[in-house]
């Protein structure tokens, strides 16, 4: 098997301990770990990992500001104690965010997740990450990694950017989901469609998605099918 290379940067001497702990329990992970972050960087641009492991509150610079520099082919999981900065992490195509402390079946769910997005951008690299969504009189590019949730409204969708903003379109949900790759987009409920990327926690009636104050809900018709897709995740 394919060893998976990684790159873990901290200052907890004890948080890059737990991680490299985790990765040599795993087996097929191997790990570097830096307390600086700009020798961190450093190591990643000219090894290019598959996966970094990214602390944000260090000393001497912001995590967000080095995840803003990281190649586009590394996997970026953010592991940090401060909840606050999970939407600006999404923000930044993060593929999750663990939270401090970790605990071994969530970190190797994590990787997992790394691995899935790896592959997935690998053998989608010849799709379009651009769909053109028509509001009123005009047609707007959207981005995929912006969609934070789409909700169907009557005749209309309104689709949640991850900015906060909205675009509401006289599309069916129906319509908007087929226009969208089924690897990434879950639709859970008759009323709304969601980024598997954003999903922070879920059980079998709702999912909490980063960036959003209240869980949606599962629709009793989606639902088991829904929860056996997000166990994979």
């Amino acid at each position: 098997m394919k060893k998976i290379k990684c790159v873990a940067i901290d200052d907890e001497p004890i948080a890059l301990l737990i991680l490299s702990e985790f990765c040599a329990r795993m087996g097929n992970v191997e790990l570097v770990t830096f307390s600086d972050p700009r020798t961190g960087l450093e190591n990643i641009r000219s090894a290019k990992p598959d996966v970094v492991f990214l602390d944000i509150e260090m000393n001497g610079l912001n995590g967000l500001e080095v995840a803003g520099s990281l190649p586009e082919s590394c996997a970026l999981i953010f592991v940090t104690a401060h909840a606050q900065y999970a939407l600006e992490g999404f923000n930044l195509n993060a593929v999750d965010f663990l939270h401090k402390p970790i605990a071994y079946d969530r970190f190797v769910r994590a990787v997992g997740k790394a691995m899935r997005y790896i592959g997935a951008e690998k053998e989608h690299a010849d799709q379009p990450e651009i769909i053109m969504v028509r509001q009123e009189y005009s047609s707007i590019p959207l981005h995929l990694g912006e969609i934070l949730y789409i909700e169907a409204l009557g005749n209309y969708v309104k689709i949640v950017r991850r900015s906060g903003d909205a675009i509401l379109s006289r599309l069916s949900i129906k319509a908007i989901g087929e226009s969208l790759p089924s690897d990434r987009f879950l639709r859970i409920h008759r009323s709304y469609i969601i980024p598997l990327s954003c999903v922070e926690s879920f059980s079998r009636h709702e999912v909490q998605l980063a960036g959003v104050g209240r869980p949606l809900p599962i629709g009793r018709v989606y639902g088991e099918s829904v929860y056996r897709r997000l166990s994979e995740i």
